[in-house]
């Protein structure tokens, strides 16, 4: 087989099957070049094996929930909003379903299902998965002549790298997009965790691991100012807090090691302060007569309770019929704004995406082609650009994959 093609995709995750399989049903002769024996691995565990595609909204709204260059993707999701992901999936005979907060799942709740329809879909076309890993990417002229792999050079027209992040380094992810795009005189800005837990120094979070609310609120507070705020659902562990809405609220958390970042929990957010009080004296009534340990046994979760008591400083034996108004007071306080105070975010490694990556001020918007060199592309996590929890990741990694894949041999002037 002649190690040559019209368009090498370095990266065999989400956005590069996406890339590939746009480039050949236009024809061109591509190679897929990825070292797993499987393509799509890391898609095959996102969402916690069932693949969070998409979410079922608008333009707008999935810029809204892209924290970092959301302006750099507008030309390339309006071209493939979520919308066309959705067709896209159902016609590789992927039936689809959506959930709470508009997230798209397959039907068969199985992300195997996903990344299977998009292998069979760019063999199908006549991509070539060739098992390597690329070294670098070589330019003559200013213009892409070749990918330097481990295996040998691949003489190519375009390259389109689609490595990935630095998260989940067992499938792949490992950095070496950005080496290869620096090389090339591309500025990289540097990796950090996004969507990633939360270390918290409070022992109390050990105490509670494996408590998972939900329907709670969580505020993130820096330097004791709110910065964001989101309901749904999280879960204690014994090195901080994760879950949904944690990995999303540490997408905000930015300056770290210059600002200082706590996490409020409101574990009864469908009542207000005296709908909460009202609540908790009649079950002080009730239980007048058991101690504070055993009297909030149907208002919370019982592992909760040493700890909400202990944080409003009420002996946990103190009978209920005896609590003053300014210790329940104090209960509700706590119910309402649960502090969580923070130290850092877990590894990178840990991260389900990877924020930084190649600076998209050098990137047609347009093209997802280099304005450095001609014939180079960028697709998915490599690139600046990380949004929420809810499918927006990977509808970033379609729409710019479709983007880079429909653009070489068509944008002469620009990659």
């Amino acid at each position: 087989m002649p190690l040559e093609a019209d368009v090498v995709v370095i990266g065999g995750g989400a956005a590069g099957l996406m890339a590939a399989g746009t480039a050949a049903e236009r024809g061109l002769s591509v190679v897929l070049l990825e070292p797993n024996e499987k393509l799509g691995r890391k898609l095959r565990i996102t969402g916690k094996g069932r693949c969070n595609l998409t979410n079922d909204t608008d333009v707008r709204g999935v810029l809204a929930n892209v924290p970092t260059n959301p302006k750099f993707l507008y030309s390339c999701m309006t071209a493939f909003p979520p919308s066309a992901a959705k067709a896209f999936f159902e016609g590789l005979g992927v039936p689809i379903k959506t959930e709470r907060g508009d997230r798209v799942f397959p039907v068969s709740d199985n992300a195997h299902d996903v990344a299977d329809a998009l292998v069979r879909w760019v063999k199908g076309l006549g991509v070539r998965h060739v098992r390597g890993r690329a070294v670098s990417i070589a330019a003559r002229d200013g213009a892409v002549s070749a990918v330097v792999t481990d295996r040998g050079e691949m003489a190519c027209r375009a390259a389109i790298l689609c490595t990935g992040g630095l998260s989940y380094p067992a499938t792949g992810s490992t950095g070496d997009g950005y080496a290869m795009a620096a090389a090339l005189g591309h500025g990289i800005v540097p990796a950090r965790a996004s969507l990633v837990p939360l270390e918290s120094p409070a022992a109390y979070c050990g105490e509670l691991a494996g408590f998972a609310p939900r329907n709670v609120d969580v505020t993130v507070l820096e330097d004791g100012k709110k910065i964001y705020a989101e309901r749904g659902e999280m879960l204690f562990a014994h090195f901080g807090v994760t879950g949904p809405l944690v990995l999303s609220a540490s997408a905000h958390m930015r300056r770290w090691g210059q600002s200082r970042y706590e996490l409020r929990i409101d574990f009864k957010p469908a009542l207000d302060m005296e709908k909460l009080d009202a609540r908790l004296l009649r079950d002080l009534e009730k239980h007048h007569n058991r101690a504070m340990a055993n009297a909030l046994t149907e208002l919370l979760p019982r592992s909760l309770i040493p700890v909400a008591l202990r944080l409003a400083r009420v002996p946990p034996e103190t009978k209920a019929h005896d609590l003053t108004r300014p210790q329940r007071l104090a209960i509700e306080d706590v119910l309402k704004a649960f502090p969580v105070p923070l130290s850092g975010l877990r590894p990178v490694a840990e991260a389900i995406v990877t924020g930084g990556g190649v600076d998209v001020r050098q990137v047609d918007p347009r093209t997802m082609g280099s304005k450095l060199v001609k014939g180079l592309y960028f697709a998915g996590e490599v690139l600046d650009v990380d949004g929420y929890t809810g499918g927006f990741n990977l509808q970033i990694a379609w729409a710019t994959g479709r983007c880079a894949g429909l653009a070489p041999g068509k944008d002469r002037d620009n990659g």
